[in-house]
């Protein structure tokens, strides 16, 4: 029998954003898992939303609080980010990742196609035998 893999990847389409009201809803620094987003956030907070076609909640393969790789946009944003949001019904198959604004004015604002989001396999977990 053949294993599943243990790292699943997917193509999608990558943006950026900072939480304000025009951008999200009318409570920008909580998340959609209940997280609140750090004053002095930035990119190297590692935080993302995910379309909901990606949410386990709504049949996709991904969980809150699940730890993903992005690579493909830049090298100041590629990396481990965990999931902590989802992105308006909108949109599908694609991903947003938390900046803050002087980050987007400073050449960090963007749209990029074909980015792989990859699943961490777990740590495995020791249990005595």
């Amino acid at each position: 029998m053949k294993k599943a893999p243990k790292t699943l990847s997917y193509r999608v389409t990558a943006t950026t954003y900072w939480p304000e009201v025009g951008q999200t809803d009318d409570a920008p620094m909580e998340t959609a898992d209940g997280s609140i987003i750090p004053a002095r956030h930035s990119s190297k907070t590692r935080w993302l939303a995910v379309s909901r076609d990606m949410l386990d909640k709504w049949g996709g393969p991904f969980h809150f609080g699940e730890k993903v790789r992005v690579s493909g946009i830049s090298d100041a944003l590629d990396g481990v980010y965990i999931i902590h949001d989802t992105m308006n019904r909108r949109h599908r198959h694609c991903v947003d990742v938390l900046v803050n604004e002087r980050e987007c004015k400073n050449g960090l604002e963007g749209l990029w196609s074909d980015i792989r989001l990859s699943k961490i396999a777990p740590e495995p977990v020791w249990e005595a035998s």
